[in-house]
């Protein structure tokens, strides 16, 4: 699992993960000199019972809140941290909508520095923590006082840590791989090396990986997880991967190592945007915002798809269109801070990664997003397999970015409530079938107006009704299953 900080700039987040850790994530030189965290840095947390667990460290400053983004999304549980001295600050708050927005739903409240304080005092910050805290995911979250510097609190914080380790959900090894890329350097005899947190699938030393962009395939030369050299790394955990082949200058953090062929960049997400009920005004059609998903940062327009504007508070489907390509899939969290001055103002879930250009106020195109908005990814599946006018399990996969075990059960789910058909290798939706077979029945009435006296059409002949991909044994079984239900007659 991964365990994240947030809490504002010198609260103590990077002391604390030392405490915990052993280890100081303040890598750079401006770091140690500012004496505050600049960018992500990372450790390995080895938890009570042996459980090895990824830190991610993120800056507090209100100036490096991208960074902070670009480390906190791929989180299973964070320790929002409060300074004993100060209370909760501006960067607490807006950390915390971060979290909400990229719904993290795990967590725990540290309360730091209590060797710098009386008792009284700190009873004060506790009660203020638990009032501001209230309504959010860290509403009756475990609270802990400790001193990164007395040690006060860490062992029982570590336990702590442990047990909630063990409710958490693994992530899906199964599902095809995907690392967003937060950095990127290079090792003098070995080449290039990125790292990031594996979301979703297995990589393994020796295989082919996609990294997108630039869209190009390298193998996979080492792998190492917290320092140790591994010959397999799975998802939920921090890795970092050798590439053979690889120029720094190709990749940079917002880019994804991904399987082959599953992965490309879109310049259009449909998404559900959430305003913040703090944001500081109302958002108009079309308003350009800085746009985070993942390590990637964009600047994206926001084409509102039912309403004229979004008061502070409201949800509403809205296109984003992003200045640069990046890499996304549905179900992915992201936020938007306002263009300026640069402060969250809200996000939301995207719902489509590669859809058409939409306009505004479209019943059918609110129709479907209200789909892609339930929880069940059933309706996805049906309106990209609809677009595609057919597909094999393993094609569909790819465009889905599923695994193919959870999709199969998804289409045969479908096939019991007859809205899709399977067709030699090829899944058809049911509306593609009719489509076809009212085309066919018109072909077929055209041919026997002007021709009574033959006895039909070949087979032949009718194929430029189908899909193209529809040949060979799938277009026999088409014709088939339209002589199964009545429609037509093969002789």
């Amino acid at each position: 699992m991964i365990i994240g900080t947030a809490g504002h700039v010198d609260h103590g987040k990077t002391e604390l993960i030392k405490a915990l850790t052993g280890v100081d994530t303040d890598r750079l030189k401006e770091e140690k000199e500012r004496g505050i965290s600049i960018d992500i840095g990372f450790a390995p947390f080895y938890l009570p019972g042996g459980r090895l667990a990824g830190v991610v460290d993120v800056p507090g400053h209100e100036k490096f809140i991208h960074n902070m983004l670009a480390g906190i999304g791929g989180i299973d549980l964070v320790l929002m941290v409060v300074d004993a001295t100060e209370g909760v600050m501006p960067q607490t708050r807006e950390h915390l909508d971060i979290l909400e927005l990229l719904g993290i739903l795990k967590g725990l409240v540290v309360i730091t520095k209590i060797d710098l304080v009386d008792e009284e005092w700190l009873e004060m910050v506790v009660e203020e923590v638990k009032e501001s805290f209230k309504g959010t995911f860290l509403e009756g979250a475990p609270l802990h006082l400790v001193s990164s510097v007395t040690k006060a609190g860490i062992p029982e914080l570590k336990k702590e840590i442990a047990a909630m380790a063990v409710s958490l959900a693994a992530k899906d090894a199964d599902a095809p791989l995907r690392i967003p890329v937060d950095r990127v350097f290079t090792i003098a005899g070995f080449g290039t090396v990125v790292t990031g947190t594996i979301i979703s699938g297995t990589v393994k030393t020796g295989e082919i990986v996609e990294v997108v962009p630039p869209g190009k395939e390298f193998r996979v030369r080492g792998l190492q997880v917290h320092g140790e050299a591994v010959g397999e790394a799975s998802a939920g955990q921090r890795v970092a991967v050798n590439l053979s082949g690889l120029e720094k200058r190709e990749v940079l953090r917002g880019s994804v190592v991904a399987a082959p062929g599953y992965f490309r960049p879109t310049r259009f997400l449909d998404t559900r945007l959430k305003l913040l009920s703090s944001a500081h005004k109302t958002l108009v059609n079309l308003s350009p915002v800085h746009f985070y998903l993942g390590t990637a940062r964009v600047v994206a327009k926001l084409l509102l798809l039912g309403c004229d504007e979004l008061a502070p508070g409201e949800e509403g489907f809205v296109q984003c269109r992003l200045d640069r390509p990046l890499v996304a899939r549905r179900g992915d969290r992201f936020i938007i801070r306002s263009y300026s001055p640069m402060v969250t103002i809200g996000g939301g879930v995207v719902l489509d990664e590669h859809p058409p250009r939409h306009k505004r106020f479209k019943p059918g195109v609110l129709e479907k997003l209200e789909d892609l908005h339930k929880d069940d990814p059933l309706p996805f599946v049906m309106q990209k397999l609809e677009e595609s006018r057919g597909a094999t399990l393993a094609e569909l996969a790819q465009l889905l970015k599923m695994g193919l075990a959870p999709l199969s059960d998804l289409l045969e789910r479908a096939r019991k409530e007859n809205k899709v058909v399977l067709i030699g290798d090829y899944y058809v939706t049911a509306g593609n079938i009719d489509a076809w077979g009212t085309a066919l029945l018109k072909e077929l009435a055209r041919f026997h107006s002007e021709k009574p006296l033959w006895p039909g059409m070949h087979k032949a002949q009718l194929s430029g009704i189908f899909p193209r991909k529809i040949t060979g044994r799938a277009y026999d079984s088409l014709l088939d299953y339209y002589k199964q239900k009545g429609l037509i007659e093969i002789k």
